[in-house]
């Protein structure tokens, strides 16, 4: 085993299978599934306009989403990335099994950094909450991207980049996390074995993530693995059925309203909060964050 993770791989072939499993997904898994979806909403009578709306506006953000992403891919991947990994990254590691694996456990663990932050911090839920703004639950939620959601995980990959791993498999171990997320966007799955919760995120762990009940709040931020949730606190099981959203709905599946309402939603707080340092404190701290003397109703999730 240990000589089989050590091999020397070529890039041809570790490509080849993150090509398999990151690009194809969306062939053999993603839509076929999403079609099994629309058939049980429609079995189910849910199968509406407002459905079918919120769908292809999902799809809209997620093509304004990857426009921004390919620009910012442009700057932050070849030339952040590899200035770090050429001048202040550790000793390059040699592409093998070990250090493949390796570096998809270091993706899903900057990823839960990472998605904590986008909750945790005003900035980062002005544009994730577009992402949960859906009172749906299926394939589709998985490509509704906000803004700002491609500066994030700069960010938090750049450590795994000092330690000497290759931008292009960094960046490719975090495609491989989202791809992992984007399966556990459905209802029709329920709870699995219970090694399997215990350890991986799952469709029911999910679940709880996109819920607006209050207890569901900022819970289960993991990618693939559920046990970062378990070690650090925020994990929490599907009890009370859940209910998609946030808790101010946007009524709308307009894809412009759904890309900027979060967006649009900080500049008014920002307008509501007086004081350059209080202004800035409002990017760091938490979204329902309002100073003290500010004479305004808290911002709810």
């Amino acid at each position: 085993m240990i000589n089989f993770l050590a091999k020397k791989l070529e890039w041809l072939d570790v490509q080849y299978w993150f090509y398999i499993f990151n690009d194809l997904s969306l062939l053999y898994i993603i839509i076929p599934f999403f079609v099994l979806e629309l058939i049980r909403y429609a079995y189910l009578k849910r199968l509406d306009k407002d459905l079918v709306l919120d769908s292809i506006a999902n799809v809209i953000t997620f093509g304004a989403f990857f426009l921004i992403e390919i620009i910012l891919g442009i700057l932050a991947i070849t030339k952040v990335y590899y200035w770090v990994y050429n001048n202040i990254s550790l000793p390059h590691l040699e592409l093998n099994w070990a250090t493949v694996i390796c570096c998809v456990l270091l993706a899903d663990f900057a990823y839960y950094w990472e998605h904590r932050t986008m909750h945790r911090i005003g900035i980062g839920w002005a544009t994730h909450t577009v992402h949960h703004s859906s009172p749906h639950f299926n394939m589709s939620v998985a490509y509704r991207f906000g803004p700002l959601d491609a500066i994030m995980p700069v960010v938090f990959s750049l450590p795994i980049v000092m330690l000497g791993f290759d931008p292009i498999l960094v960046l490719l171990s975090e495609v491989f996390v989202q791809v992992f997320q984007t399966l556990l966007h459905t209802e029709i799955i329920g709870k699995l074995t219970k090694p399997i919760e215990f350890i991986f995120n799952t469709p029911s762990h999910h679940r709880v993530h996109h819920g607006s009940n209050r207890q569901y709040w900022d819970k289960n931020y993991a990618g693939i693995l559920i046990i970062w949730d378990r070690m650090l606190g925020t994990f929490e099981p599907e009890k009370e059925k859940v209910v998609y959203g946030i808790s101010q709905p946007i009524n709308s599946v307009n894809p412009i309203v759904v890309f900027f309402h979060g967006i649009s939603r900080f500049v008014k707080k920002l307008g509501q909060i007086k004081g350059l340092s209080n202004k800035l404190l409002a990017f760091v701290k938490p979204p329902d964050w309002m100073p003290k003397e500010a004479n305004v109703d808290e911002l709810p999730k």
